[in-house]
């Protein structure tokens, strides 16, 4: 369920098909900080996805342009994605 107003699984998937799947542990706390100032300027939605795979959590950034994605994941790790192919749960 989602309230009035707050974007859809699928309408961020439309708006920002480059997605970038990282640990959980590599995405929180300390790391957050950082690649929240990398995203500033860019348009990267404003909520991303998660999933599990072999018992861990995953975060996903969502991104307009493919070469945000990219340039996120070599400044930071991570697996690019779409939709597509990312795990559903």
């Amino acid at each position: 369920m989602r309230r009035k107003g707050e974007l859809s699984k699928s309408m961020i998937d439309r708006q920002w098909p480059h997605q970038v799947a990282l640990p959980e542990r590599l995405s929180c706390r300390s790391h957050w900080p950082p690649q929240h100032a990398f995203c500033n300027g860019l348009d990267v939605s404003p909520r991303g996805h998660c999933f599990v795979r072999n018992g861990e959590w995953w975060n996903v950034r969502c991104f307009a342009v493919k070469e945000d994605a990219e340039r996120f994941i070599q400044t930071f790790g991570g697996e690019y994605m779409t939709p597509e192919t990312r795990p559903r749960h």
